[in-house]
């Protein structure tokens, strides 16, 4: 009798740990496991693993939570339906909304420096998403996730800028200088957004954008130019100009837009 009921218990346990085995990757809200992913998405798994969200040592990361299915959800569904990419998971694809793409991202970098004001970006209004911009698992600049380096990234949008920049003047954002790039987009504009919703730059006005490499324009000076205080635009461009230094017309035209040429003659 006691041999018997001894089976009967062994059964009942193997039986209650099948079921919990199944039940562990069943469901619309429960986990698959990262190791499931790479079965089928190896090279994904691998680049993931080696990029910084796979990095156990930094808290809160992917890693220390779910993995793969910390920015893709719960892919026990995905398994069972036999996969396929958008099938029960989410594939950052356009299907899902930009809003609900970028979610996925501002779960974790909403309160980053920079990313605060990304509400205010006019990025976001135009629909772009973090991922048009950043590959979690491919990408070309590794320090911030980049698909290409910059300026190239940029332009890949704003080709009017790219033609700018090809003009005989023109800031130095595509040369490099003792092997270093020597400016970058990103070093007057912050793509994540800023106080200026139109050109998202890095200060409260141009000017002051104007002056952290060119201080030696901020004064006081004892017979101060007008135009400069007031804004640098007035007469210069700040991509690129056919004129040199940036100028938005060749000199004498440029003075004369502003001084009567009677009170002031030149040829």
């Amino acid at each position: 009798m006691g041999k018997r009921l001894l089976i009967f218990l062994s059964v009942l346990f193997i039986f209650l740990l099948v079921s919990i085995a199944h039940n562990i990757v069943r469901g619309d809200s429960e986990y698959a496991g990262s190791e499931i992913c790479k079965d089928c998405h190896e090279a994904q798994y691998n680049k993931f693993t080696g990029s910084i969200h796979g990095k156990k040592a930094i808290p809160g990361n992917p890693a220390n939570r779910e993995g793969c299915e910390s920015c893709h959800g719960p892919g026990a569904q995905h398994v069972e339906k036999g996969g396929g990419r958008g099938v029960a998971i989410f594939a950052f694809s356009k299907k899902e909304s930009s809003t609900a793409r970028d979610s996925k991202c501002l779960a974790c970098h909403e309160d980053m420096r920079g990313v605060q004001n990304w509400n205010l970006s006019k990025h976001k209004s135009f629909l772009v998403t973090c991922h048009n911009c950043h590959s979690i698992h491919s990408p070309m600049q590794k320090k911030d996730l980049l698909k290409s380096p910059e300026p190239d990234l940029c332009f890949g949008c704003h080709r009017n800028i790219r033609a700018q920049f090809n003009k005989q003047s023109h800031h130095p954002v595509k040369e490099a200088f003792v092997g270093r790039q020597a400016l970058k987009c990103s070093s007057c504009h912050n793509p994540m957004g800023s106080f200026d919703i139109k050109t998202m730059i890095k200060a409260d006005s141009v000017n002051d954008l104007c002056y952290k490499c060119h201080a030696e324009k901020r004064g006081p000076f004892a017979f101060e130019h007008m135009p400069v205080p007031e804004n640098c635009l007035n007469c210069h461009e700040v991509h690129g100009s056919n004129h040199s230094r940036l100028l938005t017309r060749r000199v004498p035209l440029l003075c004369q837009s502003c001084h009567n040429v009677a009170g002031h003659p030149s040829r």
